[in-house]
């Protein structure tokens, strides 16, 4: 066992890990001896044939670290293909943009049960930034679909290049976003940097924040009433407007619906949690140092659900809602699925099902802890939040 308690990776993946390690220090030692936080994190996450997502190594279900929704069963894309099922039947060449397709689960449970209310899209595209799930997904999908569905498929490096119209949806991409870290000293706003000590291993460093930083620190003790204590540290994304433009921008006539774990600002920015949302998972446990084995665990923080409604509304886009996970699932199908699962004769299979809702919906499980927003340009996606409606709390 390793530090943490954590799994001892193989020899493999230890030294792929040591491969990443010196990739990140010859960046921080380009960059004058130290990167920002953000930086650190894309580059653990994103380097080519290095990062996180990059490389080969399983991220998802049991044999991964961690399990999204979409892992568990059907449950969760048939749900959100009933919400989206409107928008999709009332546009002439409707389209889907899947943000970051992870295993290709979600993909394939979608497209068949769009197949069977009769609502595929025209076009099903998933931007996908990394080489190797880009690949695992393709085989997926091209040996579950038929093949006039899979026709339909396509990956792109970027967002869409045109307008078009139909539907964007990201589950859990909001939390993999590189974050900038801050820290509040003495009334100042600081940004926490990545150096390297005498030893070559990686430090925390704060340097004073730059314009942006520190405009997007004081937003946010605006809008909750008060200054943040003397040496809050926490998470900010000064750049999830532009992300956000730079995404839907182009998105017509249709909907953005995003689905994360995070929190409401109030919540996000208490007193008590003065060390930021900041969690990494390896191996199926979750632990806070970004710095340990790079390469071999995610890095992700939790949603300022508050800042993605200002970003979505400031893009131009309408408010639709935003609710608990649960309460969405409850409002686009899942009585219906509860019913199929008890109806079940097979004992292992019933079984299964009722654990892939109870893990979806119950409060110490997904249910509450993961959140959903959505957005519109001339739709209707109302129906979509009726249970259980949230936005008040934003």
């Amino acid at each position: 066992m390793s530090t943490f308690g954590l799994p001892e990776p193989g020899v493999a993946a230890r030294e792929h890990s040591a491969r990443l390690v010196e990739f990140l220090r010859a960046a921080i030692r380009h960059e004058r001896g130290a990167i920002p936080f953000a930086r650190f994190m894309e580059l653990a996450l994103y380097a080519p044939g290095l990062g996180y997502y990059s490389a080969g190594a399983s991220k998802f279900g049991e044999a991964g670290d961690f399990v999204t929704s979409p892992e568990l069963g059907n449950v969760f894309a048939e749900c959100v293909c009933e919400a989206v099922s409107p928008v999709l039947r009332g546009l002439p060449h409707p389209g889907f943009l899947e943000l970051g397709g992870g295993s290709g689960a979600f993909a394939v449970a979608f497209l068949q049960h769009a197949e069977r209310l009769g609502v595929l899209p025209e076009r099903y595209a998933i931007l996908e930034p990394s080489a190797d799930l880009r690949q695992r997904q393709q085989q997926r999908l091209r040996e579950q679909l038929p093949p006039a569905v899979f026709a339909r498929c396509d990956w792109l490096d970027g967002p869409p290049e045109g307008e078009w119209s139909g539907v964007l949806f990201a589950n859990e991409v909001l939390d993999a976003l590189p974050t900038t870290r801050f820290a509040t000293h003495d009334g100042e706003v600081y940004e926490e940097f990545v150096s390297l000590d005498a030893n070559g291993d990686f430090i925390r460093v704060d340097q004073p924040a730059d314009a942006l930083v520190r405009a997007a620190v004081r937003h946010i003790e605006r809008t909750i009433g008060a200054p943040l204590p003397d040496g809050y540290r926490s998470e900010v994304l000064p750049q999830l407007p532009y992300w956000i433009q730079a995404i839907g921008g182009l998105l017509k006539h249709g909907a953005m619906l995003f689905v994360d774990y995070g929190y409401p600002r109030r919540e996000f920015y208490l007193p008590e949690r003065n060390d930021g949302t900041l969690i990494c998972h390896y191996r199926h446990r979750a632990h806070g140092d970004p710095f340990f084995l790079p390469g071999l665990q995610d890095i992700t923080a939790f949603v300022d659900f508050t800042a993605l409604a200002e970003a979505g509304t400031n893009a131009g886009f309408d408010f639709a809602g935003y609710c608990s996970q649960s309460s969405f699932l409850i409002a686009n199908g899942l009585p219906q699925r509860i019913a199929e699962a008890e109806a079940v004769i097979d004992d292992r299979e019933r079984y299964r099902r009722v654990n892939e809702i109870r893990k979806l919906t119950m409060p110490g499980e997904m249910g509450e802890r993961f959140q959903v927003m959505g957005f519109t340009r001339d739709v209707d996606l109302s129906a979509a939040f009726a249970f259980g409606e949230l936005s008040r709390r934003l």
